[in-house]
């Protein structure tokens, strides 16, 4: 039972660096849920107490008096294709569980946990050992966006891997399209209602948000108004994808939020994604459908909170591109 070459030079869909989250865990009272997605292999440092026991690498329950197993949802960041999944005790001797199963379902979108349903097996209920990596192949041929992880009762696991094969969305593949609202590609952030805990610009910084310091935050709002932040795009072009990344907020993320197009050029305003619903440590991803082509592009929260990262993906247009090809030669 332990990791085979043939699965493990596979991607791990659920890794963290993926975009993948841990969403929800009916318990984490000895050792935090998000600890199964982390791309490191688990380590353990002897007589290190918390508050709460042995400090754990991993996700640990409390034991368990009456009947019953405990569960952890994964979102993965990578949706695809189930290969094989490890199950890893690493450090749990006497407190790993005894069994473990896996199911998981594809939903569209992004779901509540409680909105996931269809849940399909991928593990049956099975022994596991501890201190181990315990692996199990999976005979799946369909896509898979969530998976969950059920112990039976209770106990410890360090890591949970789900190695398989990447089936992107061709929803969201844009050929040709640059992101207009990239720093690195000349857009800058010119509002902002609100940056107590973070500048707006990391916004559009390049890459992923490593830390939750790495992205913008605002005060809590106490009134009944919500933050903003007014971005001049790198050039004139047309929105087609528009992604809006919470990752590492979990209980400061906002609820709501919508993009709102401006071309400074004739003073037009529309909008480009209406107010929609968000989830914590979340990196979500709307197609836009035909809108105007804008020189600039308001984000709003709603009401208050923190966003990782903002990625505008379109099409430059003729008088963008010749814009951006005259700065640089002027300054070439």
């Amino acid at each position: 039972m332990t990791e085979a070459p043939g699965f493990t030079h596979l991607p791990d869909l659920a890794c963290r660096e993926f975009g993948g989250g841990v969403v929800w865990a009916n318990d984490e009272l000895f050792a935090e849920r998000e600890n199964l997605i982390k791309r490191a292999e688990p380590v353990f440092d002897t007589y290190t107490f918390g508050h709460k026991g042995q400090v754990y690498d991993g996700w640990e329950t409390r034991r368990r008096r009456e009947p019953g197993q405990d569960s952890a949802i994964v979102r993965l960041g990578l949706p695809g294709v189930v290969k094989a999944v490890v199950v890893d005790t690493a450090f749990f001797t006497g407190n790993y569980p005894p069994f473990a199963s896996v199911q998981a379902t594809s939903a569209v979108g992004h779901p509540d946990p409680a909105e996931l349903t269809a849940w399909e097996e991928l593990v049956p209920k099975s022994p596991l050992e501890g201190d181990r990596k315990n692996l199990f192949e999976v005979d799946a041929a369909r896509r898979y966006t969530h998976v969950r992880l059920t112990i039976h009762p209770d106990g410890g696991v360090a890591r949970l891997r789900v190695f398989g094969e990447p089936v992107p969305d061709p929803a969201l593949l844009l050929p040709e399209a640059v992101d207009l609202a990239a720093l690195e590609n000349g857009a800058a952030v010119v509002g902002c209602s609100d940056m107590f805990y973070g500048s707006p610009g990391n916004l559009i910084a390049p890459g992923q948000a490593a830390v939750m310091g790495e992205g913008w935050e605002t005060a809590r709002r106490r009134d009944d108004g919500n933050d903003w932040v007014d971005v001049r795009l790198a050039a004139a072009g047309a929105v087609r994808l528009v992604e809006l990344d919470t990752t590492h907020f979990k209980g400061n993320a906002p609820g709501w939020a919508s993009v709102t197009g401006r071309d400074e050029r004739t003073g037009a305003e529309f909008p480009v994604l209406p107010r929609t619903r968000l989830q914590p440590d979340t990196r979500h991803r709307f197609p836009v459908e035909a809108v105007p082509e804008a020189t600039h592009a308001r984000l709003d929260i709603y009401p208050d909170g923190g966003m990782a990262r903002l990625r505008l993906l379109g099409r430059l247009t003729a008088d963008g591109l010749g814009a951006i090809t005259r700065r640089y030669r002027e300054l070439s």
